[in-house]
């Protein structure tokens, strides 16, 4: 199966990993939207959507019938599975009018371009592993570079363009202060969220060995035998996990920190202007940046596809193999790696959607204060106590 897939020419295989990209990441982000109408109302105490159910005529006439199925039917629509459809229905054949005081051509380019980030940096994240004919073990991702880290943020910093150029192109005064917020923003927490991985890369790069921003690199550091070989950074690494972890709420622009939307001063920020598909992009790009987001964090410091602290994939597959030999296959060790991974990714879109509904908004200069006064002065401490830390361990305790 993978040699049929290899034997495609390059072209070929572009062409389909990049529409694997986008089948997978918006059904993801739509069901994002879902979960989050349902944790917000379970959090609540209210029902959330649980009354859409798909006619028998039309393309929908398939749902029809599913809905219809005793038990799985009521379930399904008890669980709003059914909305996805109504909501995807909606956006797609609303009318989009466009303003006559906008900049049109911008206008409509910046939704578009909101999508280029988040359809690309997932491109650079490895989310499972399998062992190849040689028994080497190999990623499973699109493409596996020694700067992963490096292209993510940089094409992750790019989303901000889009909220910039959708705030200038309204030609309004909310939206423009909406798109001054969220590169403010970008700044103020970009330097926090690259300085707090550096103690990471400083742990994972030996003194003399080959440097490395691969990702992969960095699961692989987390999957070594000794006590700090197997142990995740989180715990290794807390402060670091922290700063990230709150810098990526404010890269991802959730609340407490959705100063660009901010709907109680705003309006809507820098999309009040826009509405149905156009809208909609700019919210499956959000969720795709939580879900390539959370997928980083994942890697760097929840130990990537490894089930445990000190267990690795490749432990699990070696122990079930021993009653299950087909575990050992490369595709079901890809799905077992993929499938552990997603878990860890699913708790952490849930927690996005936790404190959403728990915290209440940042004000703006509390945000900055926070950014600028807070987290920066504590990741650059963070990272001179590590590389002393680190300097210490290599020149007195080079094979802890």
């Amino acid at each position: 199966m993978f040699d049929l897939y290899f034997d495609l020419p390059l072209i070929l295989r572009l062409v389909l990993q990049g529409t694997l990209v986008i089948l997978v990441l918006f059904p993801l982000a739509a069901a994002c939207s879902m979960a989050e109408r349902k944790i917000s109302a379970w959090i609540q105490g209210r029902p959330g959507p649980n009354r859409t159910i798909p006619p028998f005529a039309g393309f929908l006439a398939p749902l029809g019938l599913v809905a219809r199925i005793p038990v799985l039917g009521p379930v399904l629509q008890n669980l709003g599975i059914f909305q996805l459809a109504a909501d995807g229905g909606k956006f797609t054949f609303k009318e989009d009018p466009v303003p006559g005081h906008v900049n049109a051509f911008y206008f409509i380019m910046a939704p578009i371009a909101s999508m280029i980030p988040a359809l690309t940096t997932v491109a650079f994240v490895p989310f499972g592993a399998y062992f190849d004919a040689a028994g080497k073990l190999v990623p499973v991702a699109l493409t596996n570079l020694d700067v992963g880290l490096l292209a993510v943020f940089a094409l992750g910093s790019l989303g901000v363009y889009s909220l910039i150029l959708a705030g200038w192109a309204s030609n309004s005064k909310y939206p423009f202060l909406g798109g001054v917020r969220a590169s403010a923003q970008l700044i103020s927490y970009e330097l926090s969220m690259t300085l707090s991985v550096l103690p990471v890369f400083l742990w994972v790069n030996a003194p003399g060995g080959p440097g490395t921003l691969s990702l992969f690199d960095v699961v692989q550091s987390q999957s070594q035998p000794g006590f700090f070989g197997g142990l995740w950074y989180v715990f290794l690494m807390p402060v670091s996990a922290f700063v990230f972890l709150v810098a990526l709420f404010a890269e991802t622009n959730r609340q407490p920190f959705d100063m660009p939307e901010s709907e109680a001063d705003l309006v809507g920020g820098f999309h009040t202007e826009y509405g149905a598909f156009k809208w909609s992009l700019f919210f499956v790009a959000e969720y795709a940046h939580m879900i390539v987001g959370s997928g980083i964090f994942c890697l760097l410091f929840l130990g990537g596809w490894n089930p445990l602290p000190w267990v690795t994939l490749a432990d699990v597959v070696n122990f079930g193999a021993g009653f299950l030999p087909f575990i050992a296959s490369p595709l079901v060790m890809g799905l077992l790696g993929i499938t552990l991974f997603l878990l860890k990714v699913g708790f952490f879109i849930f927690f996005f959607m936790w404190v959403r509904w728990t915290l209440p908004r940042f004000r703006y200069d509390q945000v900055m204060t926070l950014g600028w006064k807070k987290l920066l002065p504590l990741s650059i401490a963070n990272l001179v106590l590590y590389a002393i830390l680190i300097a210490v361990k290599d020149l007195f305790f080079p094979n802890l």
